[in-house]
């Protein structure tokens, strides 16, 4: 038997304001008409609370109809990124897509971004190598440079 864990979270009424404010503003800068231009569907698709030892972010996801200056309508989809500071949401990023799918690769790059950094990765073992090396030539240098 396979069971769905779903997880239902209620958003204060200033962060739904917060989140349709900063919405209707990505389709601005998507270039569409303000007045014209609607959302009409906006979930959040990420929700990393804040703790003690990093701050907390989410991802919110909208879709809606975008009026150009042509006066064609476009079906959009768009993305809002938030840092949670403090109880504060801080907007990161917004973008406006022409599909679903081109929100989709945002959200696999956030989510690569999001991974923690690793030692195993090669190139941080190349510059903790440099840097212990740059300290032993600079430490011989001076014990060099004092005794004579």
């Amino acid at each position: 038997m396979v069971s769905a864990e779903t997880r239902t979270r209620r958003f204060s009424e200033r962060t739904i304001r917060q989140v349709n404010l900063d919405c209707r503003r990505a389709m601005i800068r998507g270039r569409f008409c303000p007045d014209r231009s609607e959302v009409s569907q906006q979930r959040c698709v990420v929700d990393r609370e804040e703790k003690d030892q990093n701050f907390g972010s989410q991802l919110w996801y909208f879709e809606g109809c975008g009026v150009d200056s042509y006066d064609q309508r476009h079906t959009v989809f768009g993305v809002v990124e938030y840092s949670l500071q403090y109880g504060l949401h801080e907007l990161i990023e917004d973008a406006v897509f022409e599909s679903d799918e081109q929100r989709d690769r945002f959200r696999q790059m956030y989510d690569q971004e999001k991974q923690n950094a690793t030692w195993r990765h090669p190139s941080h073992r190349w510059l903790a190598l440099g840097v212990v090396l740059m300290a032993v030539i600079s430490l011989t240098y001076l014990t060099i440079v004092t005794l004579t």
